[in-house]
C-alpha cells in the first residue's frame, strides 16, 4: 500500500488557510498594482550640497529628495537624475525619473514635496512618462550657464563667480568657437572618471555680457564629462585675461592633455540649465 504524500497535502492545507488570512488578500493586492514612470523638473542650489549623486555619510540632493519622496510615498522609492553636478554646482531646469504605482495625483505630490523639501531645492513639475524614458541615458542635449560678476555682492556669493580683472569677451567667444570643432575634451576631463569615452559634441558656446555687466557662458552638448564645463570656463578665462591666444587655447584642446588646461572655474557660478530629450 502505498503511503500519502503527507508534504504535498500539508502545502495544500497550509496554501487554503493563507488564503483565508486578510494577509494573503494584502499580498495579492500588491501584485497587482500597475507601476508607471514618473518624471520630476526640479531647480536647486548646490551650496549647501556634496553635489547631486547619494554619497554615504553625506548631503545630497538625489539623498534629499529620496527621503522625503519615500515618505511621502509610504515605500522606499529611489530616483534617477539626468546627471551628476559637483559640490556646490546649481541647478536651474534638473530632471529625474522614479518609478511608482499607477495613477498618483502629480500636482498633489508636487504641492507634499515643495512643502517638505528644504528651500533651496523646489520641485517645478510631476508628470507620468513613458515606461523605457531614461532621465540620463535618454537625454539628448544638456546646457550649461556659467555666471561671472564684476560686482560684489553678497547675494551672489553662490550664484556666480566674483570676478573684477579686465578680460577681453570677444577673444574668448573666438576661442569657444573652437570648441565646436573637436569632439575629444580629454584636455578638460578629470582624471579618474571611469569615462568610457571623452568624445563629446558641442554644438553651443558662447559668452554674452548682461546689462549689469555680468558675464554669461552659455554652452550645448550631448554629454558633458566630470568638470569639463568649469575647467572650459577657467581656460576661456585665461584666454581673456590673455595667458593664452586663441591658438594656444586650441593647441590645449588638440593635446588631450588635462595638465594644459587652466584650473577650474570655482563652483558657485555653474549652472545645469536645460535638458532635452525625444518624447
Amino acid at each position: 500500500m502505498q503511503t500519502p504524500d503527507f508534504s504535498l497535502f500539508h502545502f495544500y492545507l497550509s496554501f487554503k488557510l493563507v488564503r483565508s488570512t486578510p494577509y494573503f488578500s494584502v499580498f495579492s493586492f500588491h501584485l497587482s498594482l500597475r507601476f508607471v514612470r514618473y518624471f520630476i523638473e526640479l531647480q536647486y542650489d548646490g551650496a549647501a550640497y556634496c553635489g547631486w549623486q547619494r554619497q554615504p555619510d553625506a548631503i545630497t540632493v538625489q539623498g534629499v529628495i529620496e527621503e522625503k519622496l519615500s515618505m511621502l510615498l509610504r515605500v522606499p522609492t529611489e530616483i534617477v537624475g539626468a546627471g551628476r553636478t559637483d559640490t556646490g554646482v546649481n541647478a536651474s531646469f534638473y530632471t529625474a525619473h522614479f518609478d511608482a504605482e499607477e495613477g498618483i495625483d502629480t500636482a498633489q505630490l508636487c504641492y507634499k514635496m515643495n512643502k517638505v523639501l528644504p528651500m533651496d531645492i523646489a520641485i517645478m513639475r510631476i508628470y507620468e512618462v513613458r515606461e523605457s524614458l531614461h532621465a540620463r541615458f535618454d537625454a539628448k542635449l544638456r546646457e550649461y550657464t556659467y555666471f561671472l560678476t564684476p560686482h560684489k555682492s553678497p547675494f551672489r556669493r553662490f550664484s556666480a563667480w566674483y570676478f573684477t580683472a579686465d578680460i577681453d569677451v570677444e577673444k574668448m567667444n573666438k576661442a569657444a568657437a573652437k570648441l565646436l570643432e573637436y569632439d575629444d575634451f580629454t584636455s578638460f576631463a578629470k582624471l579618474n572618471s571611469n569615462n568610457k569615452t571623452n568624445i563629446c559634441h558641442i554644438s553651443h558656446a558662447h559668452w554674452t555680457i548682461e546689462e549689469d555687466g555680468t558675464l554669461r557662458f552659455t554652452i550645448r552638448a550631448d554629454r558633458f564629462l566630470r568638470n569639463m564645463v568649469r575647467a572650459i570656463v577657467g581656460t576661456l578665462v585665461d584666454v581673456g585675461r590673455g595667458r593664452y591666444s586663441v591658438a594656444e587655447f586650441e593647441d590645449i584642446i588638440q593635446s588631450r592633455d588635462l595638465s594644459r588646461c587652466s584650473a577650474g572655474a570655482p563652483a558657485c557660478g555653474l549652472f545645469l540649465s536645460d535638458v532635452k530629450y525625444d518624447v
